[in-house]
């Protein structure tokens, strides 16, 4: 690990200063600290934000509930308020790393995590997404990696909560430059879908304070994954749906997969066929059909197929409990 200077900011404005172009944000530390050990990252600063005011809190607003990005996973997964209205985000939150991870990773940290494909982690290996010639999970060991990607890397994303926050339409507050921008997942996280070397749309000075979350009256979500271990293992297929539920009529569904993306993957069509139908088994299929369709398995994730079809038709129909 190379030396670095650190610095405590007060202030949003101050963090940003401090971090320029070769420095990087520390919260939780959990995906940082490991990328900086393999010398993956060697940031010349670490900018504590764990400081910044309003960062620790969940809170309503006008209406919407406002959640800090220094929130640990595990004080979001225990409070009421979002237990009750926002169960597809608790539920994320909740299948994350352990105990432990959960008490000091923050809802900040999850959505701006990089990549946890093998040939990327690796030190001695110069992949596509590290700035090389060749996304070596296309022909190599691609069994966790994407089924839609619309550039060379196939990395999928890793984010629990990137998945359901796009369910649930959230808004994520982003400081950048001399602003906050309200940017929507998709937003967030649409440069990696294009450009392979990126993980999201955040530059290095860009900096996540807060998500920002609606409830609609009526409103339902629901967060389900598959993994190869039950506890303490990432997501091999995960699906968030959201919307409400009229007397067994779906309005404003919004269904989203995530491990088979570079970004959460979320089809239009899918959701605007659901809208207005009945909650039904046969509806929940059709929308996986029209969610799946355009799915390029490799040689060796095509399991992940049959996995999000069967987690889409469990997620719907999870609504109804």
């Amino acid at each position: 690990m190379n030396a670095f200077a650190y610095v405590t900011a007060r202030t949003p404005e101050s963090a940003v200063a401090a971090v320029r172009s070769d420095g990087r944000f520390l919260a939780g530390g959990i995906d940082l600290l490991g990328e900086m050990k393999e010398s993956l990252a060697t940031p010349t600063t670490l900018v504590n934000i764990k400081a910044l005011p309003g960062t620790t809190e969940i809170r309503s607003e006008g209406g919407k509930w406002r959640v800090g990005a220094n929130v640990t996973l595990a004080a979001l997964a225990q409070h009421t308020e979002m237990r009750r209205l926002f169960p597809g985000l608790v539920e994320a939150a909740g299948e994350v790393g352990s105990p432990q991870i959960r008490h000091v990773a923050t809802v900040g940290g999850n959505l701006a995590q990089h990549s946890r494909c093998w040939y990327y982690r690796h030190r001695d290996v110069t992949c596509r997404k590290k700035g090389g010639t060749t996304c070596l999970a296309r022909e190599g060991e691609s069994k966790y990696h994407s089924l839609f990607t619309g550039c060379m890397c196939i990395s999928p994303v890793c984010s629990n909560l990137a998945i359901a926050l796009a369910a649930l339409d959230a808004r994520v507050g982003v400081h950048r430059g001399r602003r906050v921008e309200a940017l929507t997942v998709a937003q967030l996280f649409e440069s990696a879908w294009k450009t392979p070397t990126d993980h999201h749309s955040l530059r290095p000075e860009d900096l996540i304070l807060h998500v920002e979350l609606g409830a609609p009256a009526g409103s339902r979500s629901a967060y389900l994954q598959l993994s190869e271990k039950a506890d303490f293992d990432w997501a091999l297929v995960s699906c968030a749906a959201a919307g409400t539920v009229d007397r067994g009529t779906l309005r404003g569904i919004r269904v989203v997969l995530g491990s088979v993306a570079p970004i959460p993957w979320m089809v239009d069509e899918a959701n605007a066929y659901l809208n207005g139908k009945p909650l039904t088994a046969e509806h929940a299929d059709r929308a996986a059909e029209l969610i799946l369709k355009d799915a390029r398995p490799f040689t060796g994730n095509a399991y992940k197929v049959p996995l999000a079809r069967a987690l889409i038709r469990r997620t719907l129909l999870k609504l109804a409990a």
